[in-house]
């Protein structure tokens, strides 16, 4: 059997599981197969191209434009981003970014183990920089276990299909930064009327200093938790360039 042929029994075996017998609509069946194009094929593809093209925007920069917050958004390479933006986010969201495969196992059995000693407490979040990545490129901000599911795939194939560079990179451009603003050029421009590219060491850390809550806490105009958080991110990102914990992503 050529080529030809087998391309033409693919096809009229895929017309067959689509449209049945003829006589009834196998809506079971079609069902299925957009569910499995959805969950295997389309992220795949969408993640490939997207480690080489800029990201046009994400669900919850849409959720946040229907939901009447606005969205401003411009797409900056990582040459645009001050480096210390990139290093004050891994001193205060994932410190062992560079080491780990997607999910911070230590992490986690701490949140665990602080949680069984303190059980009234909510459980902390241990999200690491690519999980984060994939829950803003893919989904909506609706916490249900599902989503952590898809999470949880979206990061394996994330680690998997692109450089730790990338995925900080893009992680910088999508983040939601609070008032409607993704992304470091947005805050950048919206809290320090400076581009991405020319913030300084203090406004970096301002910026990673709100991000467990930035539609509270001001980067601007920091309070004293903002303000003292910042203090402690500024010793943190010397700790993380003199232990080179930043290596996978330090510009040489």
């Amino acid at each position: 059997m050529d080529l030809g042929q087998r391309l033409f029994g693919m096809t009229a075996g895929a017309r067959r599981y689509w449209y049945g017998d003829g006589e009834r609509t196998p809506w079971v069946r079609r069902a299925l197969a957009v569910v499995f194009a959805l969950l295997v094929p389309a992220p795949i593809i969408l993640i490939l191209i997207f480690r080489f093209v800029p990201i046009p925007g994400t669900p919850q920069m849409l959720f946040s434009l229907v939901t009447g917050h606005g969205a401003h958004y411009a797409w900056r390479g990582s040459d645009s981003i001050s480096p210390a933006l990139g290093r004050a986010v891994i001193s205060s969201e994932d410190q062992r970014f560079c080491s780990h495969h997607g999910f911070d196992w230590k992490n986690i059995d701490e949140a665990v183990r602080q949680h069984e000693r303190h059980p009234r407490k909510q459980l902390r979040g241990a999200s690491t920089i690519s999980q984060q990545t994939a829950r803003s490129l893919f989904l909506l901000p609706v916490r249900s276990w599902i989503r952590k599911g898809m999470e949880a795939y979206l990061t394996v194939l994330l680690e998997a299909l692109w450089p730790k560079e990338r995925i900080l990179t893009v992680y910088l451009n999508v983040v939601d930064w609070g008032n409607g603003n993704f992304g470091a050029e947005a805050a950048a421009q919206a809290y320090f009327h400076e581009p991405a590219a020319a913030i300084s060491r203090t406004q970096a850390a301002r910026l990673a200093a709100v991000l467990p809550d930035p539609s509270r806490w001001q980067a601007a105009r920091p309070g004293p938790y903002v303000a003292a958080r910042t203090h402690a991110l500024g010793t943190q990102m010397q700790d993380v360039a003199a232990g080179g914990l930043d290596w996978c992503v330090r510009r040489k």
